[in-house]
This record gives C-alpha cells, sequence and structure tokens, in this order.
C-alpha cells in the first residue's frame, strides 16, 4: 500500500520503519520539513517528505501527532479523497494538550477528530505503549502475540487497519465503530495492559466510562513519581502499573 505518516515522534518513528521493513510504500513528514528526519527513521525504505506531499496519492494517512498538531494539517487531511483511510493514533491528555471541552463534557475522543477535519477516520495503534510496540512484535501465530483494537464507521477502514497492524508485529481486534472506541481511550482495560487477542474482547466490555478521566489522571501522577525515580519505566513495569490501574 501507499502510505502516508505525518509525525515522527517515537511512534510514528516506528510505524514508518515497520511498515516500510513489511514492504509498503511509506512516506513520512513531520512540522520541521524532510532533511530533520533522522536516516533511521528511512533505513527499512520510508521516505522523507513534506506534508503535502506524504499525504498525495496515498491509499492511508496515519496522523501520528497529539491533537495540538492538528490545525496545521487539517486542510490536508480534509482535502483527502473520500476512499483514502485515515488512521489517527492519539490520545487526549489535557495536561499536555490543553483541556479541550467537548472531549472534557464526554464527547467520544475518535468521533472528536472525525468531526474536526469531516471525514471519516479510523482508530488504531493509540492503545499499545511505546516499548511494548518497539520491542514485543511477533510473527503472525505466535503464542503470546499482543492485540490492538482497531475502531471505525466503515468496514473497509477497519479491515486495512487490521492488516497493517498485523504488517507490525501484533493481532489486529475488530473493534467496532468510534461509537465505542471511548473504550480502548487511555486508562481503559485495553491501554497499555499488553493483552492478547482472546483476552481483548472481555477487555473491552468491561470498560467503564465514566471512570475514565479520573483513572486517566491518576495513572499520569503515577507515571510522573516513576520517571522522576529514575529515567522511566521499564517496559513491565508500565504493564504492571496499568494493569493495576485500569484492570
Amino acid at each position: 500500500m501507499k502510505i502516508g505518516i505525518l509525525g515522527t515522534g517515537f511512534m510514528g518513528r516506528l510505524l514508518a520503519r515497520k511498515l516500510a521493513a513489511a514492504g509498503h510504500h511509506v512516506k513520512v513528514a513531520n512540522s520541521r520539513g524532510p532533511d530533520s528526519i533522522a536516516a533511521d527513521v528511512l533505513e527499512t525504505g520510508a521516505c522523507a517528505a513534506t506534508a503535502e506531499d506524504a499525504l498525495s496519492g496515498v491509499d492511508v494517512a496515519i496522523l501520528s501527532m497529539p491533537h495540538t498538531g492538528f490545525e496545521k494539517i487539517r486542510h490536508l487531511v480534509a482535502a483527502l479523497p473520500e476512499q483514502t483511510v485515515v488512521i489517527d493514533i492519539s490520545n487526549y491528555f489535557p495536561g499536555r494538550d490543553g483541556e479541550n471541552p467537548e472531549l472534557e463534557a464526554g464527547k467520544v475522543e475518535s468521533e472528536w477528530v472525525r468531526d474536526y477535519f469531516g471525514r471519516p477516520i479510523t482508530k488504531a495503534w493509540n492503545s499499545i505503549g511505546m516499548a511494548s510496540f518497539e520491542t514485543k512484535g511477533r510473527s503472525k501465530g505466535q503464542p503470546g502475540r499482543i492485540a490492538i483494537p482497531v475502531a471505525g464507521d466503515r468496514t473497509r477502514d477497519r479491515e486495512v487497519a487490521l492488516e497493517l497492524i498485523d504488517d507490525t508485529g501484533f493481532d489486529g481486534f475488530d473493534a467496532g465503530t468510534l461509537a465505542d472506541s471511548w473504550r480502548q481511550q487511555p486508562s481503559s482495560p485495553v491501554y497499555i495492559t499488553d493483552l492478547t487477542y482472546d483476552e481483548m474482547g472481555s477487555a473491552l466490555e468491561s470498560a467503564e466510562r465514566d471512570r475514565l478521566p479520573r483513572r486517566r489522571d491518576l495513572s499520569a501522577q503515577v507515571f510522573a513519581e516513576r520517571v522522576g525515580e529514575r529515567s522511566s519505566p521499564d517496559v513491565e513495569t508500565v504493564v504492571r502499573i496499568a494493569r493495576a490501574l485500569f484492570m
């Protein structure tokens, strides 16, 4: 597939590397221009591009940035052809992004993103921790392979996202429409808890919507304290804390 990725933070870099290594034609862009994209992002075959070029003629556009970066690329995403699959991997954290009144009032994050861009979007890769995404990918069929939920209002969009998740080393799990995507938002039972495909369905069903904001804010405090103690928690510590807080 022809894929454009906007954002070269940790997840954007890994997605560019993994998807290009899987044989996809990947173009990657950031807000600082193609010359600023590190060589290691491109070493598996991805190409550095401007944001405009990255989204030109692609089958899939991946938004790998916080909500604060949406304004600059809003016109580009809104102008994409209807059939282009747009995958948003962002999560809302008011301490980082500033408070969004609609989200604070309870609007589902993915539905807000859909309405912001005025086009269909699909939610994927938002529930996997960065360290787990980097180190825990496995070949299809291997025991213990981690699952990643996918939500979207168009069946074909979800199918494409599920295929790409498989290419990055994880099992995709069809989590239904955007209306239910709150079940994979931060602090839900499936968020950075590294569950398998067989565990994913019941964990999604067990999510309690009213408790998500409080748990999200509590987890931010807990992880900030852990980061303050040393450089950062190791991947298994992250999963243990997340399971204790969210499940």
